[in-house]
């Protein structure tokens, strides 16, 4: 049949040029090339799963090997055919589909059927695309979709896409185009317009079938202009092909890519509703595309070669006219040369070497700066001409029903403006049919584009690992270290598993016990040795079998209350798991129940016995039974009863309980840490089985016959489980290595509960029918050689011991009497896989070989295991068939933490000699796995992880899978990655090699391998190198342990032993300061930290040794309480970042230009603008008051015993002020202009001296009063005061005035030294009434004669940083200030509120003096002394007089929290409700504390308190009031900076939670008046937002300087023009500045101010000259100490200064003087950790000793001369190698 005709398209002469803004950048796409190919209804099959992906299939893509030279001429005539007769084309619809296209067969290149014209077009369109294509190898991309017109909305495609580089694909989403990174599924939703209703849809010839569409595009290209290709010459122009869909069938399109190199094609997947149009079990087209792409290859030669041809041929057809036409150019349009733009869909092309499986997509978006800007009507009026000169439909009847696809302008706000560009423009891409009069409808294949504003960072962004560099440092290998050279190792197998000729090896375990104790009842199974070293209870076969017995029936048969209703059930079930908890004096009833047990068929756990609640890893032991589901514990009598118990007083059932009548209502429960509710069973006084009952003898199956408990290296318990097989197997292979026979005598010392004594005396013995003689470890610590005398009285043919047991053997020398060991076939050493077993083996054999003892030279029998293999190798004795039995080498420490096998000299001190562990046994097959944890196999001189397979290995960990899956399903890669073989090994926990001959030697425990900067180090290793320096005087020998804590992204070694008491501090220093040296030389590693502790402190494990991973725990959790401590933190931590390295050559200037060119913000804001009216001065502001209000109240002085102490009018207190200046002038004979001190405390008689030293015309200094009882420290800043100031009088009252005067006064200063000293009460109190008139004139004239420009009063105050700081301010800028706070606090006559701060400087002073007077609200006056007595007085005053506005600092909240955390219970019921409380502003020259203000908020909740209530404020000594958050106004803004770009001068704000996030709150709002600036505090230039700077202040109310100038301790002098009148070097440089000396920034949020305007914050981050300048990074006190406070629970305030470059930190202990030392490492760890700072020395003092001064703030220096001159009487001192 033939082939439907496909319509004509009309021409489109040029492409449309797009404008269309994509994240906020206005970018233009122009040149889209597109192409579609059209295949039979056959291909549809092949979609459907017929022939795609078959290699014999069709290609379903475009024949890109034909020739490209044809026109489309044929496609039109088929078109209009097809046009013509309507019938035809519907009677073609029914007929049975064509056969498919072949490839590229001559029937295709030269028939005269209408697919044809297909063909001539897309051969035109490759040669297009070749035209435009640098590397001539554009193979395409295909991306298949389904459109459902019927679908409401839409159809949603799933486009399976490559993950390509650096590709972004553009995806339509709902109304907008977003820009999507490369993903491995893209969906996207084709909406279904008006224009496919109708007849529209008949015109396209879209009937109820679904049309099958291929579409592909592609952006390449980058942002410039485009650069031309080579075959392309000048006035050559795009051409773009476009095809009308079929009008009588469904048909598929194709649209070639542009930018694509080495495609594959790819996975085409299709939503869930085209299920039944797309087979989803049909195979992928990549085989079509492997056969395809060697076609394109072989045919590659052949396209260079008709290059020149075809660019002829482009020119004669007129491919660059711009003229429509009807031939073939007609219907591919040209675009002629547009100069201005940039072309911006070029192709892009990667390294081809990169480019393998799949190619390169480049986003291609131009930003052309303003683009809507820069085009002018003219230009606009021609744009539109051309695209509508060039885009008319023609005149052909065809052309004017059929559609194209083109890009088009849609105005959003109305479309008769489509020639216009603006912000609105949006871009449509879609079929459009073009009519006479110009309207059109579109179908949208994509959505409207609107304007996309930037996005967030990913989610996963926000967790990036920042620290990841320095694990990486920490890791990196040394390039000069050894490697491995050997080949890969091969697996290792034991020898065969034989029978045992001596006697019949039982089938199971249980025929085993059962043979034994019914034919050899009267032989004795095991026996045990009293504290007398006699046997005090031994057990025969036949006794053992019966009580096995009796456990097993009880277990079995037991009822138990589970219910409160009485409901009983059995204790256990066959698989239940049973508890078995027995000292190490008790084997034999450990026996007797492990057997029980395993008769019964549950599963035994044994665990060890706690001796005590507090015992180290008890609360392990009970995770280990919670997790195995154990409910019933079995333990004898007397073990029960040494149980801590708890009376249960709970009143409901609790089932089970601690009863042992096992009737679950005792009142007795066990009480254990951790543990689980057990039902305790005694195993003795049992009653008899019942006669019919007769115990089941289990197989030798695959069924759990036990579990045996292991540790990790964290110290968690895991359940080994040990299958009955397993079990079987190891007893036959321990029978075959030992050579075991029944009747024969077996010594055990060690454990009977796990491992070595659990294998050979509980299991092998009683399979072999052996004597077993346990020597209980307590007895072994009185008498080391009973163990000895066992074997001599009993002729002992195996031992089994430990090599400490052998140490302490040796030293018993008075002992050694009447011993012989010549019956002793094998001495079984547990530990002998331990390097360091050596010596005492050596000197055990040399010490008992000869005569009279008799010792065997082949006895000593180390061996190798775990739990989770059990044993894996096993010393023999002398055996020709095996050959050598022992063996030893010396290898080289250094090259085995490198994980290399390497021989040493014998002697040398870095040697370490090891002996074998045995040989394999028999049936296990052994490999050596790689150390870091994989699979890889080592070679042959590499030491590794031994693996084991063999069937006496354990099966799996309890409950835990993925430990499982990990330990007990190795699968050994061996070379070229691929795996060994299908056995599955399971990992053993040591650490070795594989010898000759089948010998296994070990270098450590898994558990004991340190892993430090890309080195192994055994903890072994170290402790004997410790115990090589003189241990015995210092430490004790097995007190020492050694492990790793992880402390900046790597392990740090830490050792820790227990001193002895005759020990000093000054020996333990040195013997400390020996061992850190040779452990550098010997193992070429640091030490983090030594730490001694004292006798019997460190946690022990049941059998005497040192518990470490509960030493671990402790000292990581600051508990370990030492009494001597080093650390060396300089030489261990190795991989701190590199340190910052400043540019010098960048000046202000470029960096000014650079903000601006970048587009950032300059740092400056101001406040409101305030009029600077000519008003009254202080003085006449008092007096008019005095007139107009005289009865209002202006002050109210409230302590802690009277809510009205003092309390002051207008009138009262300028009659109060008028005496003092009656005072200062009549007596004092003052001058004018003269300085006065005024020291007073706290109160109203402070403001009438203030305004009476401005009624005499004196400027007042107010002074804080000295403390009588430390007068030595507050009298010296007085004196520098009164200096600085130059006074000539010191007011105060008469308590201050006799302090001064008094003797111990004298002791400090001398009384003459001072100026003259005025009592206050010594002013006139009729002085007013006798001198009226004088006064009037003397006072007024005082007054009148006063300029704004005169000094008002002298500022004086400590910073933090230890300097004294003094400012003068004018009367102008004392009116200035008060009025800018009037402003806006709005503070009004008839406003109340209450200030509780230090009135001596600042704001504070401005508050408590000046601010009533001059806006005439009442104010409310709390010492701040009488606070830190009754800290509620603050609390209760709000709520009593129900104030709006309240001002204090941070002591005073600080002392709230502190100190009423447990009264606010109290509070309310007495009725304190701060429900009215709307403002409390904290005074503060420093950081807000955002910590203390949230606990502040949060702990008076209860009271009603407003979260948003508490704010800050700033000031400084240059500026009393820079920011202060007002009564209207912005909620104070918090923002998080990255604490990373903080120490580098720049803001980076990150998401709350972020790691390294540092949290800042807004310093209030910009009082009026008031303008700022952010500069760079070196350069001086303007600092933008992103940058932390100065804060430079400019107001009104700048302070002025004095003319003496103060230094402080870095003896840093400045002068007055560069603090009080700087400029600027670059933004605003006319303005007048003053420097606060704080670092902050400026940002603006987005809060309303009451103007209108955006809100610009300020934050402020500290003081400049106490940030620390280290590494080339300034570090801030303020967030270090916050690290140190969060380190330790036991640390309070702390102080970080520097010291000869080294960082100290001072801390208080809260805790008692043991704690002191546990604060060392731990904050040493927290600022390493989150700072990258090693501290140098810490401070350890009584809490207290941190000095704060009178708003809180701490004054650093102050305690960094207290250091330096050693008074600051330490606890502890830690100075840091």
């Amino acid at each position: 049949m033939a082939r439907k005709a496909m319509p004509a398209s009309p021409s489109m002469s040029s492409p449309q040029i797009t404008k269309l803004r994509v994240n906020g950048r206005v970018v233009r796409v122009t040149a889209i090339r597109q192409s579609a190919y059209y295949s039979s209804s056959e291909d549809e099959d092949s979609v459907n799963g017929g022939t795609l992906g078959k290699k014999d299939s069709t290609l379903t893509r475009p024949p890109q090997t034909a020739p490209r030279t044809a026109s489309l001429l044929s496609n039109k005539k088929k078109e209009t055919t097809s046009d013509a007769n309507n019938t035809t084309t519907t009677v073609a619809q029914h007929q049975p589909p064509p056969p498919p296209i072949p490839k590229n067969t001559a029937e295709r290149r030269s028939g005269t059927r209408k697919e044809r014209a297909v063909e001539d077009m897309l051969r035109l369109v490759q040669e297009n695309r070749d035209r435009h294509d640098q590397q001539k190898k554009d193979y395409g991309e295909y991306v298949q979709a389904r459109i459902r017109p019927k679908a409401p909305g839409g159809e949603v495609i799933r486009v399976s896409r490559q993950d390509y580089r650096n590709s972004k694909i553009i995806v339509t989403d709902g109304e907008a185009i977003r820009i999507s990174p490369h993903r491995e599924e893209i969906e996207t939703t084709i909406e279904e317009s008006t224009s496919l209703n109708g007849h529209h849809r008949h015109h396209f010839g879209l009937d109820d079938d679904d049309e099958a569409v291929y579409v592909n595009t592609a952006i390449g290209g980058g942002g410039g202009a485009r650069v031309p290709s080579p075959n392309e010459t000048a006035g050559q122009d795009y051409a773009n092909a476009v095809l009308q869909m079929s009008t009588e069938h469904p048909s598929r399109v194709y649209f070639p890519s542009m930018a694509l190199r080495k495609t594959r094609y790819l996975r085409q997947t299709v939503s869930s509703t085209s299920s039944s149009i797309f087979n989803p079990n049909r195979k992928l087209s990549s085989e079509n595309h492997k056969e395809y792409l060697a076609q394109l290859h072989s045919r590659k030669a052949v396209s260079l070669k008709e290059k020149k041809v075809k660019q002829q041929r482009s020119a004669e057809e007129g491919y660059a006219s711009s003229s429509p036409s009807t031939s073939a150019s007609a219907l591919i349009p040209s675009r002629p040369p547009i100069p201005k733009y940039h072309h911006v869909c070029e192709p892009s092309y990667g390294d081809e070497d990169e480019l393998d499986d799949g190619a390169t997509i480049t986003s291609s978006v131009d930003f052309i700066p303003g683009f809507g800007a820069t085009r002018n009507e003219e230009q606009l009026r021609k744009h539109r001409n051309f695209v509508v000169a060039h885009s008319a439909p023609s005149t052909s009847s065809t052309e004017s029903s059929c559609q194209s696809f083109r890009w088009s302008f849609v105005r959003s706000e109305s479309k008769d403006r489509a020639g216009k560009f603006d912000e609105d423009d949006e871009m449509a891409i879609g079929w459009v049919r073009r009519r006479q009069k110009g309207a059109f409808k579109k179908w949208k294949l994509n959505s409207t584009i609107h304007d996309l504003r930037p996005k967030s960072k990913p989610l996963q962004d926000y967790y990036n690992d920042d620290d990841a560099e320095l694990e990486a440092m920490a890791k990196i290998r040394d390039p000069d270290a050894p490697r491995p050279e050997g080949t890969i190792m091969n697996p290792v197998r034991g020898e065969a598993a034989h029978s045992n000729t001596h006697n019949t090896i039982p089938r199971s375990l249980d025929s085993a016990f059962h043979r034994f104790g019914t034919t050899a009842a009267k032989n004795i199974a095991a026996m045990v040795l009293d504290q007398s070293a006699k046997p005090s209870t031994q057990l025969t076969y036949g006794k053992l079998h019966s009580r096995a017995a009796k456990v097993a029936y009880m277990l079995l048969t037991k009822a138990v209350q589970v219910n409160k209703d009485g409901t009983k059930n059995v204790m256990c079930k066959p698989g239940d798991r049973v508890a078995l908890i027995y000292p190490n004096t008790q084997p034999l009833h450990f026996l007797a129940a492990f057997y029980g047990c395993l008769q019964a068929g549950v599963i035994p756990v044994p665990v060890e016995m706690p001796s005590s609640k507090r015992e180290a890893g008890i609360a392990q032991l009970g995770f280990l039974l919670g997790n195995c589901g154990v409910k019933v514990a079995l333990t004898s009598e007397s073990c029960y009863k040494g149980l801590p118990k708890k009376v249960n007083t709970s009143s409901v059932f609790s089932a089970p309980s601690g009863s042992t009548a096992l009737t679950g209502t005792s009142n007795e429960i066990v009480d254990f840490k951790g543990w689980p509710r057990l039902w305790w069973a005694v195993t003795e006084h049992m009653s008899k089985p019942a006669r019919d009952w007769t115990a089941t003898v289990q197989p030798a199956d695959e069924n759990i016959a036990y579990i045996e408990y292991t540790t990790g290296n964290d110290g968690t318990v895991k359940g080994v489980c040990v299958t009955r097989q397993a079990v079987f197997s190891h007893c036959r292979a321990l029978t075959t290595a030992m050579e075991y026979k029944e009747d024969e005598t077996m010594v055990c010392v060690v454990d009977f509960k796990r491992e070595v004594g659990l294998w050979h005396a509980i299991l092998a013995s009683v399979f072999n029918g052996m004597k077993v003689i346990f020597v209980p470890y307590s007895l072994m610590k009185m008498n080391p050689a009973t163990w000895m005398h066992m074997v001599s009285k009993y002729q002992a043919t195996t031992a089994l011991v430990k090599s400490r047991d052998l140490h302490w053997a040796l030293l018993a020398t008075r002992d050694h009497k009447d011993i012989s060991l010549g019956s002793l076939r094998t001495l079984l050493v547990a530990d002998g896989a331990n390097p360091w077993s050596l010596s005492s083996c050596d000197a055990f054999a040399v010490a008992f070989t000869p005569a009279p003892y008799n010792l065997r030279p082949d006895a000593m029998c180390p061996c190798a295991g775990s739990s989770e293999t059990g044993t894996i190798s096993i010393r023999r004795r002398g055996n020709a068939q095996l050959g050598s039995q022992s063996g030893r080498g010396v290898l080289s420490m250094s090259a085995l933490s490198h994980c290399v096998v390497r021989v040493d000299q014998e002697n040398s001190l870095t040697s370490l000699t090891l002996q074998d562990a045995g040989q394999i046994v028999a049936g296990a097959v052994v490999v050596v796995t790689a150390i870091d944890g994989s699979n890889r196999l080592c070679q042959a001189d590499e030491i590794g992880e031994i693996c084991v397979s063999a069937n006496s290995t354990a099966t799996l960990y309890w409950a835990l899978d993925g430990q499982t899956q990990h330990t007990f399903k190795v699968e050994p890669i061996g070379e070229y990655g691929k795996p060994i073989g299908a056995v599955r090994y399971v990992r053993s926990g040591l650490i070795g090699f594989m010898g000759p001959d089948g010998m296994v030697f070990v270098v450590a425990r898994r558990q004991s391998l340190l892993a430090v900067s890309g080195r192994y180090h055994s903890a072994d290793d170290i402790i004997a190198t410790v115990l090589a320096v003189e241990p015995m005087k210092f430490v004790y020998r097995g007190r020492i342990c050694v492990f790793s804590t992880s402390v900046l992204r790597d392990e740090r070694i830490v050792i820790v032993a227990e001193q002895k008491p005759n020990c000093s501090e000054e020996e333990a220093f040195d013997w400390i300061t020996r061992v850190l040296r040779a452990i550098d030389t010997i193992h070429q590693v640091g030490i983090y930290c030594c730490a001694l502790v004292p006798a019997n402190h460190l946690p022990k494990t049941p059998l005497g040794g040192v518990h470490v991973s509960e030493t671990k725990q402790r000292f990581e959790n600051g508990d370990l309480h030492p009494s001597t401590l080093l650390m060396c933190p300089h030489n261990c931590v190795l991989n701190l970042p590199k340190p910052r390295e400043r540019q010098a050559d960048v000046g202000p200037a470029a960096m000014f230009v650079g903000n601006i060119v970048q587009g950032v913000r300059i740092a400056v804001a101001k406040g409101r603008n305030i009029e600077d009216e000519q008003g009254y001065s202080l003085l006449e502001t008092l007096r008019y008051r005095a007139q107009q209000q005289p009865e209002h109240r202006l002050l109210t002085l409230v302590t802690a015993k009277n809510a009205e102490q003092d309390t002051a009018t207008p009138t009262t207190l300028l009659k109060r002020a008028e005496r003092i200046a009656g005072l200062l002038t009549d007596r004092a004979r003052l001058n004018r202009g003269d300085h006065v001190a005024l020291i007073f405390p706290p109160s109203i008689d402070l403001v009438a001296a203030f305004f009476g030293c401005l009624s005499a015309g004196l400027v007042p200094v107010c002074i804080k009063p000295p403390v009588a009882s430390d007068l030595n420290t507050t009298l010296g800043p007085i004196r520098m005061m009164v200096d600085m100031s130059k006074a000539v009088a010191i007011l105060a009252p008469a308590n201050v005035s006799k302090l001064l005067k008094s003797k111990e006064a004298a002791h400090s200063i001398d009384s003459n030294a001072w100026p003259m000293i005025l009592d206050m009460e010594d002013a006139p109190s009729s002085w007013r009434r006798k001198n009226n008139v004088n006064s009037d004139t003397t006072t007024s004239s005082g007054s009148s004669g006063a300029s704004k420009e005169d000094i008002c009063y002298l500022d004086f105050s400590i910073n933090s940083s230890g300097q004294l700081q003094g400012s003068s301010m004018s009367e102008a800028s004392a009116i200035a200030v008060c009025k800018s706070i009037k402003v806006s606090s709005e503070l009004y006559p008839s406003r109340h509120v209450v200030v509780c701060a230090p009135p001596y400087s600042g704001i504070s002073l401005v508050l408590w003096c000046l601010s009533s007077v001059y806006s005439g609200h009442h104010t409310t006056l709390i010492p701040p002394a009488e606070v830190e007595q009754q800290p509620s007085l603050f609390l209760t005053t709000l709520s009593n007089l129900k104030v709006r506005d309240a001002f204090t600092t941070y002591a005073t909240i600080n002392s709230c929290v502190s100190q009423l955390a447990t009264s606010v219970e109290t509070l309310k019921e007495r009725g304190c409700n701060l429900s009215m409380l709307r403002s409390c502003v904290a005074i503060a020259e420093e950081r807000p504390r955002i910590a203390l203000m949230s606990s502040f908020c949060k702990l008076f909740a209860p009271l009603s308190l407003n979260n948003r209530a508490i704010s800050t404020s700033f000031s400084s000594r240059v500026n009393a009031a820079i920011c202060m958050q007002g009564a209207s106004g912005p909620e104070p803004s918090t923002v998080y900076v990255d604490a990373r770009a903080l120490r580098n001068d720049r803001i980076s704000l990150v998401g709350k939670g972020a790691p390294h996030s540092v949290a800042l709150i807004e310093s209030g709002k910009l009082l009026p008046g008031v303008k700022i600036a952010i500069a760079n505090p070196e350069t001086r230039g303007q600092c933008a937002d992103s940058h932390l700077g100065e804060i430079w202040v400019s107001s009104l109310h700048n302070a002025s300087p004095l003319n003496r100038i103060s230094s402080g301790f870095d003896s840093i002098q400045e002068s007055s023009s560069d603090v009080y009148n700087a400029r600027l070097t670059t933004g605003d440089t006319k303005t007048r500045w003053a420097r606060t000396g704080y670092l902050g920034f400026l940002r603006q949020t987005q809060s309303i101010t009451e103007h209108g305007e955006l809100h610009d914050a300020v934050f402020v981050v500290g003081a400049l000259n106490e940030s620390l300048v280290l590494r080339g990074m300034r570090y801030h006190p303020f967030d270090v100490e916050s690290t140190v406070s969060k380190a330790h629970r036991f640390v309070g305030n702390s102080a970080v200064f520097t010291w000869n470059h080294l960082v100290v930190i001072a801390a208080e202990c809260t805790g008692t003087e043991s704690d002191a030392l546990d604060l060392v490492p731990a904050i040493t760890s927290a600022v390493l950790e989150e700072h990258h700072l090693i501290v140098g020395v810490v401070v350890v003092v009584d809490p207290g000793s941190i000095r704060h001064g009178p708003g809180g703030e701490k004054l650093r220096s102050t305690i960094r001369n207290l250091f330096l001159e050693e008074k600051l009487n330490p606890i502890y001192v830690a100075y840091h190698m």
